[in-house]
C-alpha cells in the first residue's frame, strides 16, 4: 500500500493542511490563493521552479560554502573601497557583547521583562548624544538613508512646508531612498557644488531657498569626503528662510571635527556602522537621529526613545519608553511613520564601542584617519597622470582623478584586483561629467606600508601597455 505524501513542510510553520483550513475559516477566505487576489496575473509565476534535486544537510552546507568561497573578502586583500560602508577596526568586545544571548534574542520586550536591553539602549543614546552634542537620540532606524528621510519628514511636519534642499553630491543610493521616502508629499531639490572645491554652492542654495523650504540638508563629511567648512553660513541661510537645518554625519569623524550642533544644526543623523560594526552585505547598518530636548522635536520622532526615571523604591531607577503614545508602535496604521526595531542590537554595539573608546580614543582614531588619508593623497598625487579632483579638505575619503592616465577606472580596478587590491569606487556612472574618477577610502586600518603598496601597484598598472 502506497504511503500518502504529506504536504506539510518540517521547517515552514502552518503548512499542515488541517491547520491551514482552520486559519482560512477564521479569516473567511476560501483558499490561500484568494489571499493573493490583489496581485495582478501578469506578475504571477505559473511555471514550475527549477530548483534542482533536494539536498541533505551536509550537501546543502557544502553547496553554500562553495558559493561563499567565491567572495573576495576585504580581510584577505588591501581594501580602499568605502562609499557608505567602511572598513574600520572592530574591537573584540563589540562582537562579544553583541552576541550575548540576552541581547541577540531580545526583540521588543517590555520593561518588566527586559531591563537589561532598555538600559543598554539608554546608555547608547546617552553616549551618542554626547558625541553629537545633542540632548535626544532615538533607538536606531534601518540605516542612514531612513534616518535622513525621517529627519526631513519631521521638519516638514513641524513647519508644514513641502520642499527640501539637498546637495547634488549626496550619496546617490541614499538620495534615491530619500526621494522615495518623501514622495509624494515632499519634493527634493538639489543644490550644486563648487567645481573647484566640491563644497556646497552658497549662491545656488540662496537662489533656491523659499517660503516652501521645509529643511536644508547637508552631509559633513560629504559622500565625497569633503569637510563642509561653510556649515555655519548654510545653517544661517536656512534659518533666515524659516527652514530646519539638518546635517548627516559620519560619527567617527566627530573626534576631530565639530559636531553639527556647533554650527547650528537642528537635526543630526547618520550611520552607526563605523562604530564597532563590521561590514556586512545589506546588514551592518543602523541610522540615528538626534535633536535638542524640545517638545516640538521630540514629539515628531516616530521611533522609540528610552529614558530613565526613579521608581517607588528610593535610590532605584528604571528605564522605559518616553512619550510612547507618539510612536508607530502605539498608533500602528495611524502613526506618523512606520519604524522597526531590528537594528536595536547595532545601537547596543555602537554604545559598547563609544564606551570603550571614550573621548580620547575618538580623538586618536580621528587623527589617525586624517593623517593616513593625507599621506595617501600625497603619494597618489606623485603618480604621473593622477591628481586629486577637488581642493577641499577631506576626511577618510577623497576623489582621485584618472582622466590623464589614458585608462578607465574600470580597467584600473580590474588590474588592481590582480595585485590583490580593491581600488576606489568608480564614479563615472554617478557623475559622468567628471570622466574617469574614483572615490578612495583610507581609515585607521591602513598602514603606511598599505598605502605605499597601493602607490606602487598603481604605478605598475598605469605603466602597462595600452595607455
Amino acid at each position: 500500500m502506497a504511503t500518502r505524501q504529506s504536504s506539510s513542510h518540517p521547517y515552514i510553520p502552518n503548512t499542515v493542511s488541517d491547520v491551514q483550513k482552520d486559519m482560512l475559516q477564521v479569516i473567511g477566505a476560501a483558499s490561500i490563493e484568494e489571499l493573493y487576489r490583489m496581485v495582478p496575473e501578469s506578475l504571477r509565476y505559473r511555471d514550475t521552479l527549477q530548483i534542482g534535486p533536494a539536498l541533505n544537510e551536509y550537501e546543502l552546507q557544502r553547496h553554500i560554502e562553495t558559493l561563499l568561497n567565491r567572495n573576495l573578502h576585504a580581510r584577505e586583500r588591501l581594501n580602499f573601497l568605502g562609499a557608505g560602508c567602511w572598513q574600520h577596526y572592530v574591537p573584540a568586545v563589540c562582537d562579544e557583547i553583541s552576541q550575548r544571548s540576552e541581547f541577540v534574542t531580545a526583540y521588543a520586550g517590555e520593561p518588566y521583562e527586559d531591563h537589561g536591553r532598555f538600559q543598554a539602549l539608554f546608555e547608547y543614546q546617552s553616549l551618542l548624544a554626547e558625541l553629537v552634542n545633542m540632548d535626544v537620540v532615538n533607538v536606531p532606524t534601518f540605516d542612514w538613508a531612513q534616518a535622513a528621510s525621517t529627519a526631513l519628514r519631521m521638519a516638514s511636519r513641524m513647519n508644514g512646508r513641502s520642499e527640501v534642499l539637498l546637495p547634488a553630491t549626496t550619496h546617490p543610493d541614499r538620495l534615491l531612498i530619500i526621494r522615495n521616502y518623501l514622495s509624494p508629499q515632499i519634493r527634493c531639490t538639489l543644490v550644486g557644488c563648487d567645481p573647484a572645491t566640491g563644497l556646497l554652492d552658497l549662491g545656488d542654495l540662496q537662489s533656491k531657498l523659499s517660503s516652501d523650504t521645509a529643511a536644508v540638508y547637508i552631509e559633513n563629511p560629504s559622500y565625497l569626503g569633503h569637510i563642509e567648512v561653510q556649515g555655519e553660513a548654510i545653517g544661517k541661510l536656512a534659518k533666515e528662510a524659516g527652514a530646519v537645518f539638518a546635517v548627516g554625519v559620519d560619527p567617527i569623524s566627530l573626534g576631530v571635527l565639530k559636531p553639527p550642533s556647533r554650527y547650528g544644526a537642528d537635526l543630526v543623523c547618520g550611520d552607526l556602522q563605523p562604530l564597532g560594526i563590521r561590514m556586512n552585505y545589506g546588514g551592518g547598518h543602523a541610522g540615528f537621529i538626534a535633536s535638542r530636548d524640545e517638545e516640538a522635536y521630540v514629539m515628531e520622532y516616530p521611533s522609540r526613545l528610552f529614558g530613565i526615571a526613579p521608581t517607588s523604591v528610593e535610590g532605584e531607577y528604571g528605564f522605559g519608553d518616553v512619550a510612547y503614545e507618539r510612536t508607530s508602535f502605539a498608533k500602528r496604521e495611524k502613526g506618523k511613520e512606520s519604524v522597526g526595531t531590528q537594528t536595536a542590537l547595532w545601537g547596543i554595539t555602537a554604545g559598547v564601542y563609544l564606551a570603550l573608546m571614550g573621548p580620547q580614543g575618538m580623538l586618536e582614531v580621528g587623527q589617525t584617519i586624517v593623517q593616513q588619508a593625507e599621506y595617501a593623497k600625497k603619494r597618489l598625487s606623485e603618480i604621473e597622470g593622477v591628481s586629486m579632483k577637488f581642493s577641499a579638505s577631506t576626511f577618510k575619503e577623497f576623489v582621485v582623478d584618472f582622466n590623464s592616465t589614458g585608462k578607465s577606472v574600470a580597467e584600473i580596478n580590474k588590474l588592481l584586483l590582480e595585485e590583490n587590491i580593491f581600488g576606489g569606487k568608480d564614479l563615472s556612472a554617478e557623475f559622468p561629467e567628471w570622466g574617469q574618477c574614483a572615490l578612495y577610502c583610507v581609515t585607521e586600518i591602513h598602514t603606511k606600508q598599505d598605502i605605499d603598496t597601493l602607490t606602487e601597484a598603481l604605478k605598475k598598472v598605469l605603466g602597462r601597455a595600452g595607455r
